[in-house]
């Protein structure tokens, strides 16, 4: 039986993608190298879009937030943290660690950020330094408007607005430079479509101010380093080496197809989704849903872990289940990677099997008509 992933990252990655670490394994310090890091860096850019540099590091989505905590803040200084999932509570972990005084902005997990709610907190906070926040928090499938975020900030203080788009960036429309994003963290293993293992972020020049004057204690994930290696066309360490070639052949293939036929099939492929499983009698968790993912709340008499087991061991689909305390109580499927308007309706099929087998009173092919629907509409209006 073939496996099929369909986890929010790391995501199904296109063969090519997958071929290109194997075709070549060029020494870091080469001009091999050094002539992809240069092309990579350009492609990187238009990832963001931004004309700003962004910085490389072989990390883990988390080591990019990590990076932007130590490089642009200091001991006390005052910080805002959207939290409203495990991914932005991670934001107020790493701010708490590195001795920021902490605000947290707590949104019951699901619910959407309350702007005016938020605009209040940033008047009201004398001395803010900077704003954190997850575009598309992957815990609970939710969206976040940061651009209207940024704005808000910038209205009111002097702020740096830093943004996990790990799950974001190139899966649904993101200005770094148009909507005033200070620093944006994201990672190879999500929207990028390459192998996990490294991440990058883009930094405004007010950001790169902001680190001259950053005290945090750092070595490995120092800006200042791995700018100067930058300008040599290369990394201050050994980088994944396979995983830059890779990444560099996805964002090459990025780049060809244009960012915006990306942002629009990962929503025909999130609106079908939904249209399938609301078909089933089920309930999409988050108020304001990003279309990176789809979380689903496990029905009453379900239990959630046997649910995604039973789809793993006897149709080798791979699903997400819930984290902290949604533990047991979602499943969550991705839209990014490597997928086409097929996979997904395979993938709604095995949810309906599943959900029978285990006394959900399934109306056979119900959550595939509406899919088909929607996906036919979607065709039929492209052409």
């Amino acid at each position: 039986m073939r496996s099929r992933l369909f986890t929010p990252g790391p995501t199904q990655i296109p063969e090519a993608v997958r071929l290109a670490a194997g075709a070549m394994f060029p020494y870091h310090r080469g001009p091999a190298f050094k002539e992809i890091f240069q092309e990579l860096q350009a492609n990187l850019q238009y990832f963001f879009q931004t004309q700003q540099e962004v910085v490389l590091l072989t990390a883990s989505g988390t080591g990019g937030m990590e990076a932007c905590v130590c490089n642009l803040f200091n001991p006390g200084d005052k910080v805002i943290v959207i939290e409203g999932g495990k991914f932005g509570e991670r934001w107020a972990e790493l701010g708490r660690a590195y001795g920021l005084s902490v605000i947290s902005a707590m949104p019951t997990w699901g619910d959407a950020l309350d702007l005016e709610v938020f605009e209040g907190v940033v008047k009201a906070t004398n001395g803010l330094t900077g704003v954190f926040c997850t575009h598309s928090e992957t815990s609970t499938g939710g969206f976040t408007d940061v651009k209207r975020l940024a704005e808000i900030v910038h209205a009111h203080s002097e702020a740096l607005v830093v943004v996990d788009g790990i799950t974001s960036v190139g899966v649904l429309p993101f200005y770094f430079d148009a909507w005033g994003i200070d620093a944006c963290v994201s990672g190879s293993q999500k929207g990028a479509m390459a192998p996990p293992g490294l991440a990058f972020v883009a930094l405004s020049q007010r950001a790169w101010q902001k680190h001259k004057h950053s005290t945090q204690p750092r070595y490995y994930f120092d800006f200042t380093a791995a700018h100067k290696a930058a300008q040599e066309q290369g990394t201050a360490w050994t980088p994944a080496i396979a995983t830059v070639v890779s990444l560099a052949e996805s964002l090459r293939r990025m780049r060809a197809n244009g960012l915006e036929f990306y942002w629009q099939h990962y929503a025909r492929l999130a609106s079908a989704m939904r249209a399938g499983i609301q078909a089933l009698g089920l309930e999409i968790f988050p108020q304001v849903p990003s279309n990176a993912l789809t979380a689903v709340k496990v029905p009453n008499g379900i239990n959630g872990k046997a649910f995604t087991e039973l789809l793993r061991s006897k149709y080798g689909i791979t699903v997400a289940g819930g984290q902290g305390q949604l533990k047991g109580k979602i499943f969550r499927v991705t839209h990014m990677g490597d997928y086409d308007h097929l996979d997904m309706i395979g993938l709604m099929a095995a949810i309906e099997m599943a959900l029978a087998e285990l006394g959900w009173p399934v109306e056979w092919g119900r959550g595939l008509a509406a899919m088909q629907r929607a996906f036919n509409e979607q065709l039929d209006n492209a052409v």
